[in-house]
């Protein structure tokens, strides 16, 4: 990046200042598509102020490393975070002139109600899909703080169904196959004489669940919505579903989302991990896991689901081999990635390559929408 043109010449408009300037940036390239949260916005700030300490102007060249190395949070980011800083800073830049004409009435959908209103007189522009509907497709790691208590409200409407197995005790049903046992047993009642059939039938039942999920600093931005999901799911069957966490350590915390109130359930489950938003030992905590829970007890003949990112700071070999053990063992293991839903996203990772072949399905979740697909799939398993 050319350092000759400042900041300011190629920015907008005078009467902005240069804090303002890098925050409306900042905006621009979240809404490009790269995870800007506002920590990361500040520490862009901050940082490009750090660089131009002692010269009266901000110069591109220091605004472009500051961006990069603050703003940036994975590969997939630099290029778009390069188109939109060359399209922001151009030399040339001049905001875009508001054009001449009628102006014209655009009504914005209601949150709770996606239908639209008839206005009286001029009619108005519906928008064409509802906040609603939009907050449904966003990553959950981009909203702000009014945008995020909108989504927790949705997550108590989403509708859980649990996975279910044919039991060993058949039931009577006149509707069921031909119960040998009982039309037996009722033949040698009546001394041999022929009679009536008996029929039953091998009522279901929910399937037993198992979530482990990652609450690492890699995905410290979607550990609080994965939680929250988890606890929707509890709800659903408090007895047939087990939660855990993997960090550094393996912690289970079905007991604290059995609270009925979310927001009680995450407190709880906050107290209980020691290592929120630490480092990640994938193969060692699963482990652990397959040594004291998994081949023994819950995930036999169950449904894991696991989410995380799959960056594993340990031997991804061991990674392979421990999710292998968990595969021979369960009905289903379901494999959640919230990069996985992103345009561009390739499985590169050491992690991620050595546990595609032992799972059933690899999909996304980083947004409402995402989290319905996992259930669904969850529920077919």
């Amino acid at each position: 990046m050319p350092e000759s043109s400042t900041l300011l010449e190629a920015a907008g408009p005078p009467g902005h200042s240069a804090e303002e300037i890098l925050l409306a940036f900042a905006a621009a390239v979240r809404a490009a598509g790269v995870r800007v949260t506002a920590d990361r916005a500040r520490s862009f700030v901050d940082a490009a102020a750090r660089l131009s300490m002692g010269q009266s102007m901000l110069l591109r060249g220091n605004v472009f490393w500051a961006g990069r190395a603050t703003l940036c949070g994975a590969p997939e980011d630099l290029a778009t975070y390069q188109r939109t800083f060359e399209a922001w800073f151009a030399p040339h830049h001049s905001p875009p002139q508001a054009s001449q004409g009628a102006p014209t009435t655009v009504r914005e959908a209601s949150l709770e109600d996606d239908a639209g209103t008839s206005g009286k007189g001029e009619d108005p522009v519906h928008a064409v899909a509802s906040r609603r509907e939009l907050l449904r497709h966003r990553d959950v790691a981009t909203l702000d703080a009014a945008d995020r208590a909108r989504l927790n409200r949705m997550f108590g409407e989403l509708q859980v169904r649990l996975p279910t197995r044919r039991t060993r005790r058949k039931k009577l049903n006149p509707h069921g196959d031909v119960d040998r046992v009982r039309t037996l047993r009722d033949q040698l009642r009546r001394g041999g004489e022929p009679g009536p059939l008996r029929l039953a039938k091998a009522p279901r039942k929910p399937r037993r669940l198992v979530w482990l999920i990652d609450v690492s600093g890699s995905m410290a931005p979607y550990a609080d919505s994965l939680l929250r999901l988890a606890h929707c799911v509890v709800a659903a069957a408090p007895r047939q579903v087990e939660v855990f966490t993997l960090g550094t350590r393996l912690t289970r915390v079905t007991a604290a989302l059995r609270a009925p109130d979310p927001d009680v359930a995450l407190q709880q489950a906050g107290r209980a991990v020691p290592d929120w938003s630490g480092g990640t030992r994938l193969g060692e905590v699963l482990r652990a896991f397959n040594n004291r829970w998994g081949q023994r007890a819950v995930a036999r003949g169950a449904v894991v689901v696991i989410a995380s990112d799959g960056w594993e700071r340990g031997d991804p070999a061991l990674l392979g081999r421990q999710v292998e053990r968990l595969h021979q063992v369960a009905r289903a293991v379901i494999w959640s990635n919230p990069h996985r839903g992103k345009s561009g996203y390739e499985p590169v990772q050491q992690g991620i390559k050595a546990v595609l072949a032992h799972v059933d399905c690899f999909m996304g979740g980083h947004s409402m929408k995402g989290f319905e697909e996992l259930l669904d799939v969850m529920g077919n398993a």
